[in-house]
């Protein structure tokens, strides 16, 4: 018996949009995926102006905010797999944040 498998390409992102509440991702299938801010805590940390400068990666199959150093990948939304950061690693640097923003 022969088969032939149907190779899906997977989707990309289109536009992005973080509330207070959520991170909001538009597919480029029409797909919108929401998913809890709390999956991310740099990003629930962030302020509002931060939270918005964000860029495509990899031709969309990415999100990436350069001064929070946080990637986030489609593959990642669509699996529901939150942020795989340690607490360690959230602790150190928001206390980098911290003294950052004293000495401004």
């Amino acid at each position: 018996m022969t088969s032939s498998a149907r190779e899906t390409a997977a989707p990309w992102a289109t536009s992005v949009r973080v509330s207070e509440d959520a991170l909001t991702v538009d597919l480029d299938d029409g797909r919108s995926i929401a998913v809890p801010l709390g999956w991310y805590p740099r990003l629930a940390h962030a302020t509002p102006e931060e939270r918005g400068r964000w860029r495509l990666m990899g031709a969309g199959r990415g999100i990436r905010w350069e001064e929070l150093d946080e990637d986030v990948s489609v593959a990642a939304l669509l699996a529901g797999r939150p942020s795989g950061e340690s607490q360690d690693s959230l602790r150190r640097w928001l206390e980098c944040r911290g003294s950052r923003t004293a000495e401004d």
